[in-house]
This record gives structure tokens, sequence and C-alpha cells, in this order.
């Protein structure tokens, strides 16, 4: 396995792993997947974030990013990250060292918080998360709408 920082390049492979948590669970708040071309602009939106991804004989096998928790200038250590995984490789360690890459990186960038939103429930994130010394610091009740049915979002914080 190995880990490197994702290039445009790496969209198509990004657009495809990213696919079925748009499709088939409320992991994803999107309805449509996006566009290889919509990745890519994401990708480099925020030129002072991060994407990393990991790789497993050539194949991507999870990504990882930050982006700004918000626009203000107040919040500019803050970052909120997400990560996910090819679907077959969940639970194996790709997902603890891929993220704790990522916090890494973000810590060495000058980042000095990050923050994580869960659609709940979703025991594998929120036990990732913790084993990264995330902890729980909010729970929205409701607060997101997918397949016909309100879901709950909770916030997981950690000092990089």
């Amino acid at each position: 396995m190995h880990t490197r920082p994702a290039v445009p390049a790496d969209a198509e492979a990004i657009r495809a792993l990213y696919a079925p948590y748009v499709e088939n669970t409320t992991y994803s708040f999107e309805f449509e997947v996006p566009s290889v071309a919509e990745v890519r602009q994401r990708m480099q939106r925020h030129p002072s974030h991060l994407w990393l991804v990991t790789e497993d004989a050539g194949e991507i096998v999870g990504y990882a990013y930050s982006w700004p928790f918000e626009d203000r200038a107040g919040y500019r250590f803050t970052v909120e990250t997400s990560i996910y995984l090819h679907q077959t490789r969940v639970g194996g360690g790709i997902g603890r060292a891929l993220y704790g890459d990522l916090m890494d990186a973000l810590r060495q960038s000058g980042f000095a918080t990050a923050v994580a939103r869960i659609a709940l429930p979703n025991p594998q994130s929120e036990r990732l998360h913790e084993k990264l010394g995330f902890r729980k610091v909010a729970h929205f009740e409701r607060i997101g709408h997918k397949f016909e049915r309100w879901i709950d979002v909770g916030y997981w914080q950690r000092t990089l």
C-alpha cells in the first residue's frame, strides 16, 4: 500500500470509488454522482487543502481530503475532513493509515483543528474517527433527508 497526494488524473478512480456511497448509502447526501470534471474541480477548489489517495497494486482503494470548515477568516486554522474507502476494503486498516496520514499532513500545514461530519448511524466511521483521536461534539437530529427518510448527523472534532 502506498499513500500519496491525489492528482487531477485520479479523479476518475475517485469518482468510481465514491459512486456507490452516493447511489446506495446515506453516508453522502449527494443524490447524483458527480462527473469526473466535477471531482477534478473539487480537488482543485481549495489549493491550500489536501487530497490523498491510497493505492494497492496500482489501484486507488481509498481517498481522504480536507476543505475549509467555514469561509470566514477566523476559521482559517480549522478544516473539515472526509474519507471514503472502496467498500470491499473497509475494516482492513487502510482507513486508519490513510486518515492518519491526512491528519499528519494537515498538522504540518499549520491547521489546528479537524472536524468531521458523520451521517448516523455509521459505526465503522465513528470507530475510525475515535481511534484517531476525534471525539463526538454534536448530534443533530433529522438534519438530512435521503431515500425517503430522515438522517441524524454527528460532528466529531480533533485537535491537530
